[in-house]
């Protein structure tokens, strides 16, 4: 590992969020299956991290989310939106390697690993921002459809989608209390990036012209 990657994975932090399941985790005495959630999560974020490194992207910070984790990228918004799908599709491709792992691994270890990467996959693969599907169709909007009022009809759907998941969750409270807590998280995500689609969309547009 060179010094940049070393200086990245130093940079790794946890999201409040994720403490309680840690937590609630170590409580119940499953220290392994905590060991295997947190060590999957980061190989998840290694794969981003890979991905920018070759895109020549800079990685400032990783935080490790209950669903994955935010990669605090040196100039986000003026990266092409080609880099910006790479980028995304890498966490996704470090999942799937661990998927195609597990055959090779002991079998007490191989299924809890499958589980746990399944349903990683399945939850980042979700088109909602600003989980990994939800950047992945983003960087396609900006590459193939490059409109304004595109880039707002996904964002409501996406807002739609996780205000609904807001009120399932909350009507089968307690045993989604989890579920609730990260929708919300989710949807106040969406509407930051509502807030700010304009300005945020006219600089990228700005910045793929200059690069074309």
């Amino acid at each position: 590992m060179d010094e940049r990657a070393y200086a990245i994975m130093m940079r790794m932090t946890i999201h409040p969020l994720f403490l309680p399941i840690l937590f609630s985790i170590v409580l119940s005495g499953n220290i392994s299956y905590y060991a295997l959630i947190l060590s999957s999560l980061i190989i998840h974020e290694v794969g981003h991290i890979i991905a920018a490194y070759l895109c020549g992207v800079k990685v400032e910070r990783c935080v490790i989310m209950p669903y994955g984790g935010e990669i605090e990228l040196k100039g986000n918004n003026s990266i092409a939106p080609k880099k910006q799908l790479v980028i995304a599709l890498g966490g996704p491709v470090a999942t799937i390697c661990c998927i195609a792992a597990t055959p090779f691994l002991d079998p007490l270890l191989a299924e809890p690993v499958l589980k746990i990467q399944i349903v990683l996959l399945g939850i980042n693969l979700i088109p909602i921002w600003p989980l990994d599907g939800g950047r992945i169709i983003m960087s396609l909007i900006h590459i193939f459809y490059p409109r304004i009022r595109m880039v707002e009809f996904y964002l409501t759907i996406s807002l739609i989608l996780i205000a609904v998941s807001v009120f399932i969750t909350f009507i089968l409270l307690p045993k989604t209390l989890f579920l609730l807590v990260l929708s919300i998280f989710l949807f106040l995500q969406i509407v930051n990036e509502w807030r700010f689609r304009k300005y945020r969309f006219a600089f990228e547009k700005h910045v793929i012209k200059r690069l074309t």
